[in-house]
């Protein structure tokens, strides 16, 4: 799988400043947003979770090959299991990172591969919040990036949950296009959202300065 912007805007965007002693990717990929947050913090442990096996190997792969191999571990499981267990075993992440799967069924293809990690037939909003709930610190970070659309639906799911919106900024493209993509921070406290705004793109593959400034240290060129 290609890395995709999302990623990328998570793994830059995510809070990593709080003295993080363990994080958790939840749909890891193969990889990315673990490798992006081992390159801006000191966290000892970054572990990742992946349910599809081929995306697990190759993450495994660029976890052994990069400059911090020792601190990233990824798991071949779905979330659901692995959250039972980590609560059962009463251990707390202090920053859950995920970009979850956001299309419908509707929309699914006959790769299964692909729709296990792009569909939400996988992992539900409301599996993967009560997931983060279970095993999040009580001054734990949920980061997340969805689809702006879902973002009134997201927000409320999560405070069923006790898990509040501290943060968010909406991203657009350009400056003529829609909102696409909500980056939203949550804890178990309640405080007044940070709200902010991102565009990428001035125009074709020419970036504002902006994205460039949250980007440019996971890029070879920018």
């Amino acid at each position: 799988m290609k890395v995709g912007t999302d990623a990328v805007l998570l793994g830059a965007w995510c809070t990593v400043d709080n003295y993080l002693d363990s994080i958790l990717d939840i749909g890891a990929g193969t990889g990315v947003i673990s490798l992006m947050i081992a390159q801006r913090s000191d966290a000892m442990t970054i572990d990742a979770v992946e349910v599809d096996e081929n995306a697990y190997e190759q993450a495994v792969e660029n976890f052994e090959k990069s400059d911090w191999g020792d601190r990233l571990y990824c798991y071949n499981c779905t979330f659901q299991e692995f959250a039972d267990e980590i609560a059962a075993e009463e251990e707390r992440y202090d920053l859950i990172v995920s970009n979850p799967p956001f299309y419908t069924d509707n929309f699914e293809s006959d790769d299964v591969s692909r729709n296990k990690a792009r569909f939400t037939s996988a992992l539900s909003f409301e599996e993967l919040l009560v997931g983060v709930s279970k095993i999040l610190s009580k001054n734990g970070i949920f980061s997340t990036i969805i689809p702006f659309k879902e973002e009134e639906n997201f927000i409320n799911i999560a405070k069923d949950q006790h898990l509040f919106l501290n943060r968010i900024c909406r991203v657009q493209g350009n400056k003529t296009s829609e909102v696409k993509r909500s980056l939203l921070a949550f804890s178990f406290q309640e405080t007044k959202p940070l709200e902010t705004h991102l565009t990428i793109e001035i125009e074709r593959h020419q970036y504002t300065e902006a994205y460039i400034n949250l980007t440019k240290d996971f890029y070879l060129k920018m």
